[in-house]
C-alpha cells in the first residue's frame, strides 16, 4: 500500500506541476498579446495623428487607396461596353512623334515650343519635323513656318477666327478650298499636317506675290492694303528670332515676349540639317496687340 500511495502522490504532484506550468505559459502569452495589441494601437493612433497633420501625405494615401479600389472594381466587373469602343489602329491617326527621334536642333525647338505654348511635345515634335521637311521642299525657313503657326493659332489645330480662318496656320478654307482637294476636301483643314502644308503653300504664294518676306506676311494676314497690320509682321519675325536662337543652342526664356524693343536681325538658317537658308529680315519695335 505504501508503494502505491507513493506513486499516486508522485503522479498528483506531477499533474499539479504541469497544470501550474501550462497556466503560467497561458498567462504569459495573454500578457504578451495584450501588451502587443496595446503597442500596435498606440502605433496606429500615432500614425493617424501624423497623417492627419500632413495634408500631402493624407492626399497620397487617399489616392493610393482609391487607385487600389478602382483596380479591384475593374478587375471584378469589367465594362461590357469596352470592346465596342476599342480601336487598336487609332494610334495611326495621331499626329505625334517623340522629339528624341528628331535631330538635335529640331528636338530643341520642339521642347522649347512645348513649354512655351503648353502643348504636348509629341504633337509639336511631329509639326517641327514637318516644318523642316516642307520648308526644304518649298524654300522657306522652317522657323518662319513655326513662327507663323505660333502667332496664328498658338498651335491649336482647331482654332477658327471670326472671319473663317481655320487650323494651325489659320488658312481661309473657303478661299483656298482648291488646295485641299488633294487632301480629300476642306475638312482636312483640321488635320494639323495638312493645314501646315496648305498654309505653307499660301505663305509661299504671298511672299512671291509681294516680292519680300515682310510684305508677304502682310498679304498672308490680309493687311496688304491696310496702313497697319496690328503688329502681326513684327510678332512673327520676333518669334522667328527666338526660334533661330534656340536652333543655335542659345538660351531663350519660354516667356520671351513677341515684341522686339530694338531692331533685330533674323539670321540665315544653317544648312547643316538640309534646310534652306533665308534672307535676313529686320524686326522693328511693334505693338503687342494684334
Amino acid at each position: 500500500m505504501t508503494a502505491i500511495a507513493s506513486v499516486r502522490a508522485a503522479l498528483e504532484t506531477c499533474a499539479r506541476s504541469c497544470s501550474v506550468f501550462v497556466r503560467d505559459i497561458g498567462t504569459g502569452l495573454l500578457e504578451v498579446c495584450h501588451n502587443s495589441l496595446a503597442l500596435l494601437g498606440l502605433c496606429v493612433v500615432a500614425a493617424t495623428l501624423f497623417a492627419g497633420g500632413r495634408a500631402d501625405l493624407r492626399l497620397s494615401i487617399e489616392q493610393r487607396a482609391l487607385d487600389w479600389l478602382q483596380t479591384r472594381q475593374e478587375a471584378r466587373d469589367p465594362s461590357p461596353t469596352a470592346p465596342e469602343f476599342s480601336e487598336p489602329d487609332a494610334v495611326a491617326r495621331a499626329t505625334a512623334l517623340d522629339p528624341k527621334a528628331l535631330p538635335r536642333q529640331q528636338a530643341a525647338v520642339a521642347h522649347w515650343l512645348s513649354r512655351r505654348y503648353r502643348v504636348a511635345p509629341e504633337p509639336i515634335g511631329r509639326l517641327v519635323q514637318e516644318a523642316w521637311h516642307v520648308g526644304q521642299r518649298v524654300g522657306l525657313d522652317p522657323t518662319l513656318i513655326l513662327a507663323v503657326m505660333a502667332v496664328e493659332s498658338s498651335f491649336n489645330p482647331f482654332a477658327q477666327s471670326p472671319v473663317g480662318a481655320q487650323g494651325l496656320m489659320q488658312v481661309m478654307t473657303r478661299i483656298h478650298d482648291d488646295k485641299y482637294e488633294a487632301f480629300g476636301g476642306t475638312r482636312a483643314a483640321f488635320d494639323p499636317v495638312t493645314n501646315l502644308r496648305v498654309g505653307v503653300q499660301v505663305l509661299k504664294e504671298c511672299i512671291a506675290r509681294a516680292g519680300g518676306l515682310e510684305a508677304g506676311l502682310r498679304h498672308y494676314v490680309g493687311a496688304a492694303n491696310l496702313t497697319e497690320d496690328g503688329g502681326y509682321v513684327g510678332k512673327v519675325l520676333a518669334e522667328q528670332v527666338h526660334l533661330r536662337r534656340v536652333v543655335e543652342g542659345k538660351p531663350v526664356a519660354v516667356n520671351a515676349p513677341l515684341v522686339s524693343t530694338t531692331p533685330a536681325v533674323v539670321p540665315a538658317l544653317s544648312t547643316s540639317e538640309g534646310a534652306p537658308s533665308q534672307p535676313a529680315a529686320t524686326v522693328e519695335r511693334v505693338a503687342l496687340a494684334r
